[in-house]
């Protein structure tokens, strides 16, 4: 049926412009037209307060509770530091012979511009301001997850999509379940990627999120050892104890938000704090392979 078809398409091409949308409005390293995003709230950090989407700001408010539920594992406002591991990590993928570690100086100065309570939100005038001019918004840890949660109840409720898995780059959304009647079943990728295994697990869902914090996703390599992206606020160095963690819960933005905070956290603290937590699931591979569950996970697994 054509008309089918053709709904089919124009369905899949809202749903991709408003990634695009979403994108844009959280990028920190690129300017849009007449579009005011994280970068231009960073851009005039102790200038003035910035015009934004109510978009930036629900995603900011989300951000800073979470930063608050997760003891500080999980800090929208260390861009300063993020850029410095950033920077270097571009150069040493770019020139592996000559890879090296941020110094440690840097990183500390870089770490006094990260207090979260220097964003300042004015809601009724769609304002966000940073006052430490040397601040800066870094939103990967949420954004993705974010985004993806918006656009599937965008998908749900303004589309009328009953049936639909969403995948992004770690961040996996079910709506409903699979138009057979059973569960979708996602897989959670093997760490290892030289491996002839690519998926360590498999987990079956309705309605949930899947997000996974992994070291191989983002990484450079420094005297033989791996730097991955994901940086400890209080170490300033790269997370080091799990290869990864996979978080299960009904809301992406929260999942991402976890998943991050998690992977910073040593295993028992991050055990006993997603087992208080309803609703939210966790899996951790540690360095060695070995996998390690919170209490309900394995309801999932198959």
């Amino acid at each position: 049926n054509s008309s089918a078809a053709s709904d089919v398409y124009k369905r899949q091409s809202l749903i991709k412009d408003k990634f695009q949308y979403y994108n844009d409005l959280y990028d920190i390293y690129h300017d849009y037209e007449g579009m005011n995003n994280i970068k231009t709230i960073n851009d005039n950090a102790g200038i003035q307060p910035v015009k934004v989407d109510e978009e930036i700001i629900e995603l900011l408010k989300l951000g800073i509770t979470m930063d608050e539920k997760t003891d500080g594992n999980m800090n929208i406002a260390m861009g300063s530091v993020l850029s410095i591991w950033h920077d270097y990590r571009e150069a040493g993928s770019e020139d592996p012979d000559s890879a090296e570690l941020p110094p440690m100086d840097e990183l500390e100065r870089a770490a006094e511009h990260t207090d979260i309570h220097n964003i300042v939100i004015d809601e009724e005038a769609s304002t966000v301001y940073l006052t430490d001019p040397d601040m800066s918004l870094d939103v990967g840890s949420i954004g993705k997850g974010y985004a993806v949660q918006k656009v599937a109840e965008y998908a749900k409720n303004e589309l009328g999509i009953r049936y639909m898995l969403f995948s992004v780059g770690g961040n996996v959304c079910a709506i409903g379940g699979h138009p057979n009647g059973s569960a979708w079943a996602v897989g959670i990728q093997n760490p290892d990627v030289e491996s002839d295994q690519a998926y360590i697990k498999k987990v079956e869902v309705q309605d949930l999120s899947v997000v996974t914090s992994g070291n191989y996703q983002r990484y450079y390599t420094v005297d033989g050892k791996r730097y991955c992206h994901i940086i400890n606020q209080d170490t300033l160095m790269p997370a080091d104890n799990f290869s990864s963690v996979t978080i299960i819960t009904n809301d992406s933005g929260m999942a991402d938000a976890y998943s991050t905070a998690v992977f910073n956290m040593p295993l028992a603290e991050g055990m006993e704090f997603v087992n208080q937590l309803d609703g939210v699931e966790a899996m951790w591979i540690l360095e060695d392979g070995s996998i390690q569950y919170s209490d309900g996970f394995e309801e999932y697994t198959r």
